[in-house]
């Protein structure tokens, strides 16, 4: 099968990655990209994705990333983790709930309680429709944010 993405280091990043390695100063991954990368090379050994893959202890979608990563992105993205493009879920509170949480907060606390406790806040939330539903470790996080 044709590969899509063949990859082909220059010497310049041949000497570079293989100065990584031999050193072993810097992150562990970054080191086995390095590794990844060196044996993917089409003018270097030439390994499959299978053989990279079985070698350096990760999957074959990992080698394809890394190699699609070279080709696309270049040297220094290949040498990365893949970022995210949107966090996994999107965000309960935005600025104007998170103010509103925050003057609930400040505000006196309901009648028989000395203060507002996190789970109060979290039903106070959820009573004054600003959430469908929120934690109390949620409204933690976000007082600490704005403290």
């Amino acid at each position: 099968m044709r590969k899509k993405y063949v990859a082909r280091l220059t010497q310049e990043e041949r000497a570079q990655l293989t100065d990584m390695v031999s050193k072993g100063k810097t992150a562990a991954y970054k080191i086995k990209h390095a590794n990844v990368l060196l044996k993917i090379d089409a003018d270097g050994p030439k390994w499959s994705d299978r053989q990279a893959a079985e070698a350096f202890g990760c999957s074959e979608r990992t080698v394809f990333g890394i190699r699609q990563r070279l080709v696309v992105e270049g040297l220094k993205p290949a040498l990365e983790r893949k970022k995210r493009e949107h966090p996994p879920t999107a965000a309960l509170l935005d600025g104007a709930k998170e103010a509103r949480l925050v003057q609930i907060a400040c505000s006196t606390p309901p009648q028989g309680r000395a203060r507002w406790t996190l789970k109060l806040l979290a039903e106070e939330m959820i009573a004054l429709e600003e959430v469908e539903s929120i934690s109390p470790q949620t409204v933690m996080r976000t007082l600490k944010k704005t403290h």
